[in-house]
């Protein structure tokens, strides 16, 4: 189902992003993004079914040929590449403006740089640059790949405790991913059950071993 340059506009306004915010976004040029809107291109179906992913995953949601309204409820669901970096994109948004601390567990760095691509050094450098994010990450015993090293600190569990799915506690939401054929996270925005997490996550990590260092940021 396509969606109009009204909608498009609509959906900027209720996100508050500019035209250069969707394009960081979708990989479409602002340029693009402004011909489409002012009605000078028409676009592929292609290209409008990223820009709506985008906006769906952002918390749109489209009503019949011209309606939009941001999504009511507590639950998203990212899927695919561009559903991981909608993903960060949202930790970062929700953490940039107050210190904050970021818990992540049952951690397999190599998923995260694979599904993230180029996209995991952007990441990086921004959260570096804040300055006021505590990085807490949980890795299995024995895994030295530590490509956050930089702004995180590294714990290592025991092998017979590790699980192959993540979680993420952030700005009291939950989000707990599957790395299957097509990587997805379920985020949750249930304050409760992300402070449930929190308090396993920080038992957890009070019984864990700090993890030797080996492969820095430069890594990536």
């Amino acid at each position: 189902m396509s969606i109009t340059t009204a909608q498009i506009r609509g959906a900027r306004g209720i996100l508050n992003w500019s035209q250069q915010d969707l394009a960081q976004r979708t990989g479409i040029s602002a340029t693009s993004i402004g011909s489409i809107e002012n009605g000078q291109t028409t676009p592929r179906e292609s290209t409008l079914a990223t820009i709506r992913k985008t906006l769906e995953n952002s918390g749109i949601e489209f009503i019949g040929l011209e309606g939009i309204r941001k999504r009511s409820n507590d639950v998203r669901i990212y899927t695919g590449r561009e559903g991981f970096i909608e993903f960060y994109n949202d930790i970062y948004e929700s953490v940039r403006a107050a210190k904050t601390e970021i818990y992540v567990s049952n951690v397999d760095e190599r998923l995260f740089v694979k599904t993230l691509g180029d996209f995991a050094k952007v990441h990086v450098d921004r959260i570096i640059a804040l300055k006021n994010v505590t990085y807490k990450i949980l890795i299995k015993e024995g895994d030295n790949y530590t490509p956050g090293a930089a702004y995180a600190e590294y714990r290592t569990i025991p092998k017979e405790l590790f699980s192959s799915v993540p979680f993420y506690v952030y700005a009291k939401k939950l989000a707990i991913m599957v790395f299957d054929d097509e990587p997805s996270i379920i985020s949750l925005n249930y304050p409760s059950v992300a402070e449930a997490y929190k308090v396993q996550f920080l038992d957890m990590w009070n019984r864990s071993s700090k993890s030797q260092i080996d492969n820095m940021i430069t890594g990536l």
